[in-house]
């Protein structure tokens, strides 16, 4: 018997603030790697060094810039039924979680400038042992699971 993936997707707009996020840490390889193309020069070192630092900065920001988003995305799903919260992500390694309502304590939303720049929210779902996330949910879609979830975990306590 094979089980089926969760079917819900978060926001195609993480895409956008992900993005923006390696643009970010992008910005430090590039100073990172303007250094040592200036200590190079200044102290006469081999010039493959300068390739060799805008290569690994040019692979990286393509990476971490273009490539991983997409694939974060595709991956990225989530399921709340009445008894468990089932999250699936990962790039090479695709973890499936699940997290029984009865085990969930308490769940809240929480927004950075970007997410809240692009109208989202991230759903976090805390247990005694963990925290699980759900990024970049539509505002709404955020605060509607959030009500779901707390009111399924509170059934789920009083049935015990």
């Amino acid at each position: 018997m094979t089980i089926s993936e969760p079917q819900k997707r978060i926001s195609e707009r993480a895409l956008t603030v992900w993005k923006i996020a390696a643009c970010l840490h992008s910005l430090l390889v590039w100073l990172l790697a303007g250094g040592l193309i200036a200590l190079t020069i200044i102290f006469d070192f081999p010039n493959w060094i300068i390739g060799t630092a805008v290569a690994v900065a040019v692979v990286y920001s393509y990476f971490f810039i273009f490539l991983l988003p997409k694939l974060r995305w595709k991956r990225w799903r989530y399921e709340v039924r009445e008894q468990e919260i089932e999250l699936q992500h990962g790039v090479f390694i695709v973890k499936r979680t699940l997290i029984p309502m009865i085990r969930v304590q308490h769940v809240d939303t929480l927004q950075g400038p970007l997410l809240r720049k692009y109208g989202l929210s991230t759903v976090t779902v805390s247990t005694a042992a963990t925290v699980h996330e759900i990024p970049a949910l539509d505002m709404e879609e955020a605060e509607s699971l959030r009500t779901s979830i707390s009111r399924l975990a509170r059934v789920a306590d009083e049935d015990v």
